[in-house]
């Protein structure tokens, strides 16, 4: 594949670095993903895992990110929490209709 970059102008040049640097960064990812499962590969056969020798929590890869903490419970019904972040419950917008504050609910 040939580009003749002369012909290029500043913006598609610009882009153009940019897709490489991305393009660079993505293979580097799979490359180190590969050479990790290999090793994980070849110590399974002597019966270890790869964090048992190196020390070293290797990444799982992406996951869900664990549940942000209990922070306002219903006092009606311990079983309804809310963290703080997101939407309000119902149950929170209908104690604050009433004229209870957050204050009220804090866990």
């Amino acid at each position: 594949m040939t580009i003749d970059l002369d012909s290029l102008s500043r913006q598609e040049l610009t882009r153009l670095r940019n897709d490489v640097d991305r393009a660079i960064a993505t293979l580097a990812d799979r490359e180190k993903r590969r050479a990790i499962d290999a090793a994980e590969r070849a110590v399974a056969e002597y019966g270890f895992k790869l964090e048992e020798l190196t020390g070293i929590a290797l990444p799982k890869g992406r996951g869900r990110k664990a549940p942000s903490a209990v922070k306002y419970r219903n006092t009606a019904n311990p079983a309804q929490t809310w963290s703080g972040r997101g939407r309000r419950p119902e149950w929170i917008n209908a104690a604050l209709a009433e004229g209870k504050s957050l204050n009220d609910f804090l866990a």
